[in-house]
């Protein structure tokens, strides 16, 4: 109880103690109360002058040039793209300052830096010469290969056995069997029964009639389809028959199964996109087209399955071989590779390539465009690796994909010798052409 009595009375001695009391306090001792604060009179502020106005614009202008505004994340194209502009602000500033013809290199294209450097893969027809893109390759040559019928049907006809069947064993597998048919004409022109042939036979129906092209083929050299009676059977049946003409032509016959024999299918021929730039300090960053990343329905099943061995390795110790051979196959997930070469001038040579070529094709590539392509020279890849020409290696396997800057050197015996005779390398290797039409990376 006597607690409880306490508790109120500390409760009403603290609701009469009124602010500023201690309840250790007496009541009758109250604490000075604060006066209450006096408001403050200010002046009003006046607007800055007309000139402070103007100076602090000029310096947020000074400030926001010098230092941009923060930025949220940026994607790697973003930032590409910024360092670009950036870099040929600067050129543009540092080229007005420059005195008029004190630049000895070509003026470069400026729409080149407003692009891509690799816009996409494309692809030239062997028979039109049209530049294709990755989807238009397959309907372009088809369609060139059909208007070829006007003009020569048998090489169009033998083209398209080739090209339009997909099946690589079953080509060779009708082509054999139409030479055959061709072969027994050649050795016994007398007898009848080899220059005709009876199209519901077995072996044609599931070797020859199958392929797309053949019964074009057939035509063109010579054939003619006729209805000819069959012994035992009421009705007749359709037959290939050899023409009187084409049958007093039998080198024409042997040099047409040649050819089909020799043929190979139509392919669009990758366009190497040659390219040259001025020195840059970007010469190592690359902007690729989703091209060079793009795989196919086969390679996306391959990707997939690689994936599943790779789940299956995690269980498994590997040796320093089995990593470096992981390695390279990780490699050949690439279709294509964007090279560029950093020439003595410092100039850039770039080109497309697949991944699959080897390195003699960049070491043609490159010496196409030399103006002493006689010369031997080294190209030397990132951390001083020599490619060798005769080396049968592939990009791929070269860790050169899906892109590679490399550096260009003269053989160094062969400048031992100019230097001996008292000259120097030219500083320009590359053609007058190529020179001309040199764009800014």
């Amino acid at each position: 109880m006597k607690k409880f009595f306490q508790e109120i009375k500390a409760d009403i001695k603290f609701k009469t103690a009124g602010p500023g009391q201690k309840l250790t306090e007496p009541v009758g001792e109250k604490a000075p109360k604060e006066k209450p604060n006096q408001p403050v009179l200010r002046q009003p502020r006046q607007g800055p002058t007309d000139e402070a106005q103007m100076a602090a614009a000029a310096a947020l202008a000074r400030l926001e040039q010098k230092q941009p505004r923060a930025r949220g994340p940026m994607s790697q194209d973003s930032i590409r793209n910024q360092v670009r502009k950036e870099l040929l602000a600067e050129a543009t500033v540092s080229g007005s300052l420059d005195a008029p013809g004190t630049n000895m290199m070509p003026e470069a294209k400026e729409e080149g830096s407003a692009h891509l450097l690799a816009p996409g893969v494309y692809f030239t027809c062997p028979l039109t010469g049209a530049i294709l893109r990755k989807d238009q390759r397959e309907t372009h040559i088809k369609e060139a290969i059909l208007s070829h019928f006007s003009t020569d049907p048998v090489a169009a006809s033998i083209m398209k056995i080739h090209t339009f069947n997909k099946d690589r064993d079953r080509v060779k597998l009708g082509v054999d069997t139409i030479a055959k048919y061709l072969d027994n004409i050649h050795l016994h022109p007398a007898e009848e029964k080899y220059q005709k042939i009876k199209l519901q036979n077995k072996v044609f129906q599931e070797r020859i009639n199958c392929l797309e092209g053949t019964h074009e083929f057939f035509e063109a050299i010579g054939f003619q389809k006729a209805l000819l009676p069959v012994l035992d059977q009421e009705s007749p049946e359709e037959f290939y028959v050899l023409s009187e003409a084409a049958l007093a032509q039998p080198q024409s016959l042997e040099r047409h199964k040649q050819q089909l024999l020799c043929a190979e299918p139509v392919r669009a021929i990758l366009a190497r996109q040659r390219r040259v730039f001025r020195p840059s300090p970007l010469a190592s960053q690359f902007e690729l087209s989703a091209d060079f990343f793009n795989l196919t329905a086969d390679e996306v099943k391959r990707e997939q399955r690689l994936r599943s061995e790779a789940v299956e390795r995690l269980s498994v110790l590997r040796t320093k071989a089995m990593r470096e051979k992981e390695e390279q196959r990780e490699m050949r997930k690439y279709t294509y590779t964007l090279l560029r070469v950093r020439l003595p001038d410092g100039c850039l040579l770039q080109g497309t390539f697949y991944a699959r070529e080897r390195v003699a094709a960049l070491y043609m590539f490159v010496r196409e465009a030399l103006q002493s392509d006689w010369l031997p020279f080294e190209l030397l890849a990132s951390g001083g690796q020599k490619l060798l020409e005769d080396e049968n290696l592939a990009f791929s396997e070269c860790g050169l994909v899906p892109s590679a800057l490399l550096t260009f050197s003269w053989d160094a015996a062969v400048l031992e010798d100019i230097r001996a005779a008292g000259a120097e390398p030219d500083s320009s290797v590359l053609k007058p052409e190529l020179l001309s039409a040199i764009e800014k990376l």
